[in-house]
C-alpha cells in the first residue's frame, strides 16, 4: 500500500515558502520530497490562483504568499491560508506535557 499523508504537496510547498521565501525550486523539491518539474508546476498554479507572488531577486525569485485567501476546498473556504500556514509553523506538542484541544467534540 502506498504511503500517504494529510498535507498535499501544494501544502508542503506552500508551507515551506512561508518559512523560506528566497528558496530556490530545487530545495523546496528536496524538502517536500517532489520532484523539481512538479515544484516549478505547483509553484506555477499557486501564483495562478494568487496564493502566491514571486518577484526576481538578483538571480532568485523571493516569494510573497497571499494570507488572506480561503483554502480551495469548499468545506473550508471559511479559512484563510494564513491560518493553515500559523498551525503548520507550530513546534511539535510534547504530549506528555500538554494535550492538544480540539475545538469540536468528537463522539
Amino acid at each position: 500500500m502506498a504511503k500517504w499523508t494529510f498535507i498535499t504537496n501544494q501544502g508542503l510547498v506552500l508551507g515551506y515558502i512561508a518559512r523560506n521565501p528566497r528558496s530556490t525550486a530545487r530545495v523546496i523539491a528536496q524538502a517536500a520530497g517532489i520532484t523539481e518539474r512538479t515544484t516549478h508546476k505547483i509553484i506555477a498554479e499557486l501564483e495562478e490562483a494568487g496564493y502566491i507572488s514571486r518577484k526576481r531577486v538578483g538571480r532568485k525569485n523571493q516569494y510573497q504568499i497571499n494570507l488572506n485567501l480561503p483554502l480551495r476546498h469548499p468545506s473550508y473556504d471559511e479559512v484563510m491560508v494564513g491560518e493553515l500556514l500559523q498551525v503548520l509553523a507550530r513546534k511539535k506538542v510534547d504530549p506528555a506535557k500538554e494535550q492538544m484541544k480540539l475545538p469540536i467534540s468528537i463522539p
